[in-house]
């Protein structure tokens, strides 16, 4: 039987080559993917494993704006090692300003956890973590944290109570 090994490439097609080259430059960039090819028309990053394509859209392309929900493209995402590294590249999308649709969190059930963005012309982007673990762990602490909180806002609220009369 054939076997697919991995992804070899994407290739997106955009409405305005410069902007989205800055945009990639630093969102790519910042998943550790570096400028391979910048050709006449074209871009294209790679992290070693895939290569990562912009092309400018031709005049009739430019007539329709991208739109979720289309036929095509829907989204594409970044599988990462580690919840921390979500929220990692979550901040490194916000000191970009790139528009989150959808910030970290657990989406689905069993430690899927991710980040949904958009690129310059709409299209929607993930960065994302399977990891059934990881879950357990950020519950273990976040209960933790709760318990926490409420032991201390009641000793805050003894202590107020203390001193009141």
């Amino acid at each position: 039987m054939v076997r697919v090994v991995g992804i070899d490439h994407l290739s997106l097609t955009v409405s305005d080559l410069a902007r989205s080259k800055e945009f990639y430059r630093k969102v790519l960039g910042s998943l550790g993917f570096k400028l391979k090819y910048d050709l006449d028309g074209y871009a294209g990053w790679s992290n070693g494993k895939t290569l990562f394509w912009i092309k400018a859209a031709d005049a009739e392309g430019k007539k329709h704006p991208y739109r979720i929900g289309n036929i095509g493209f829907h989204h594409y995402a970044f599988e990462l090692r580690k919840r921390s590294d979500v929220d990692e590249f979550y901040r490194a999308l916000q000191k970009f300003n790139v528009k989150v649709v959808d910030p970290p969190d657990d989406y689905y059930e069993g430690g899927y956890y991710a980040v949904y963005f958009l690129d310059p012309d709409g299209m929607k982007l993930e960065a994302m973590v399977f990891d059934p673990k990881g879950l357990r762990e950020a519950q273990k602490i976040s209960h933790q944290q709760q318990r926490i909180s409420k032991r201390d806002g009641r000793r805050g609220s003894t202590r107020r109570t203390k001193r009141n009369s």
